[in-house]
Order: C-alpha cells, then structure tokens, then sequence
C-alpha cells in the first residue's frame, strides 16, 4: 500500500498548537513540502523556540491565539480558506493534567467543535491528533482500534482521557451529519527533540535527571510498559494519515514495548550518567500497559516505524544536552 502526497504546494494548512512538540514538527515537513501552513498557538504549553526558525520563511505564520475562543476573525492569515485543519492543540502531559485540567477540556471540546465548524465553511479535510489514552487502562494487549477502552470518567487523568474522546465523538458527528472528509490519529508515547524538559512525562524527566547526574524517579515499580516512538516516525504517520482518504481511527507509533525500569536504565546507559534509578509512588489510574496494533496503519497506510529506540533516544539525549548546557 502506497498513499500518494495529496497536500503540497499550492495547499493553505492550518496547525493548531502549532508552536508545541510534535506539531511543530509536523509544520516542518509540510513547510517544506511547499504548503502554506498558518499555525495557532497560546503558548500555555508550546514554546516560540519551537518555529523560531521558520520566522523567516513567507509561506508560515504565527498567530497567538486560543482556539478554545474561537480563530480570530481580524488576522489576515485566518481569513483565507484552508484545504486542511489539523487540530494538534492539546496540553499532554501527566503534570498539565493536575495545572491545566480546564483549558485540556475546553480544547477537547469547544476548540473542536469551532474547528469543525471552519472544516465545513471551507470544504476541507480535518484531522484530529487524538491518543492511546483513549484506550485507558486497557484490558486489551495490544490495544486495537476496535476496543473501547476502560477510562476512569472521573480521574485525575479524565481531563484529558475524557476530551480526546469527546472530540473523537465530534469528529465522526460531522463526517456522518455533514459529510466531513475527516481523519482520527491515535497516537501512542512519543519523544525526540523539542520536548519540554518540565513537563513531567517519562523521557524527558530521566534525560533531565541523567544528565544532571540526579535519581532517575521511576514511577511504582516501574514494571509498566510503554511503547515508545521517535517523533520523526509519527509524523510520517499523521501525514501518510493525512494524504490518505481514511477516516479512521487508527493507531500511530512503535511496537517497542519496555517498562519504565528499563527505559530508565537504558536512559542511564546511553547519557554516560551515573544517576541511580530510584522508585516513587505511582500516579492514579496510571495504565499498566500500552502497545499498539499497526496492523490498520500498516494495510491501509503503509506505515512502518524506522527509527529504532537506541537511534531515538541518543538523538533526544543530545538535543536535551545542548539545551540544558
């Protein structure tokens, strides 16, 4: 299966949360393969540094802005048609939950609804990054596109769980009342440069501490598992995704299964640290497992993860290295 670019030059793209980790990215690659992209972002979690490189390329503009409000009206940039909306807006991470539990919701929700709104008025295509958080806590191994997941509706961890699903539900509302050309990622643990060193998520919290030469903090016994996935592959994923005709959802990162104690040590290992790994309590509702099934991402895609976890991780490690001085 081979999925032909269907965004290119000529094509106006519109980012949201496009200053953050994976979206900015994703602007790169479109960029460069001559589309026009607008992206949007208010920066709660996304960071300027993340396109400051871009400041002078013509085809991209920055707006500051919350898309929970709506896009704004008045911006040149805005007011053009787009022939696709990618929503990547979303703070991710464990800590956001507990500081930005209702900004998660209304982007989950109000955003992606306004946003859909646009995708009608302008006839284009809407892709939704939404996330194997959906899954929950699954009681399926690895987890299929079909299962429906186990979601503690009223966790900690709801905030976000209970958004992506809501805009997941809203998403295929519009394809089925409006007839949208729609598309929904689900996208599993993903690292690589760009990543907030703060942000409490795995990786960059033991790149942090191994190269500062701190206790690796590993979460229980660190027995639970996570499937990791360099950025670059994911964002080959969301635009095989999106060139596609596919609706979805379907499932985007690596087989690469290990628990939290291995990543730590391999961590360790590859920054030359001599940090020790040590054990704190276990977040609320923290899945025990996660692993995605590719099989749809491979038959109707084409997808195939290259970059292998040792490849992933010193690329990350030396980026955090250089940033952190």
């Amino acid at each position: 299966m081979k999925v032909a670019p269907r965004f290119g030059a000529g094509h106006r793209i519109l980012v949201t949360g496009g200053a953050g980790f994976v979206p900015s990215h994703l602007v790169d690659v479109l960029l460069d393969r001559g589309c026009t992209v607008v992206a949007v972002d208010n920066f709660v979690t996304g960071s300027k540094e993340n396109v400051a490189h871009l400041a002078e390329r013509p085809t991209f503009t920055l707006v500051d802005a919350d898309v929970s409000d709506g896009l704004p009206t008045h911006h040149p940039a805005l007011a053009e048609r787009f022939d696709a909306i990618l929503h990547m807006a979303s703070p991710a991470s464990p800590t956001d939950f507990a500081t930005l539990p209702v900004e998660i919701l209304r982007v989950g929700s109000v955003a992606t609804l306004h946003l859909l709104d646009r995708a009608v008025a302008d006839g284009a295509r809407f892709l939704l990054a939404s996330t194997s958080e959906a899954y929950g806590d699954p009681k399926e191994h690895p987890q299929r596109e079909t299962y429906w997941g186990n979601v503690n509706p009223i966790g900690v961890r709801s905030v976000y769980d209970e958004a992506k699903r809501f805009a997941e539900a809203a998403t295929m509302a519009y394809h089925r009342r409006h007839g949208l050309d729609v598309a929904i990622v689900r996208i599993f643990n993903t690292y690589g440069p760009r990543m907030r060193p703060d942000d409490g998520r795995a990786i960059p919290t033991f790149i942090a501490q191994a190269l500062r030469g701190e206790p690796i903090t590993v979460h229980g016994t660190g027995a639970q598992t996570r499937s990791i996935c360099y950025v670059d592959d994911l964002v080959r994923g969301i635009l095989l995704l999106l060139d596609s005709t596919e609706t979805g959802p379907i499932n985007c990162g690596t087989e690469h299964e290990m628990s939290m104690r291995q990543l730590a040590e391999l961590i360790v290992s590859l920054s030359d640290s001599t940090s020790e790994v040590t054990y704190v309590t276990r977040a609320a509702d923290d899945p025990e497992m996660r692993r995605p099934d590719l099989t749809l991402a491979r038959e109707l895609l084409g997808y195939e993860p290259r970059v292998a976890p040792e490849d992933g991780l010193r690329r990350t490690i030396d980026h955090f290295r250089k940033r952190l001085g």
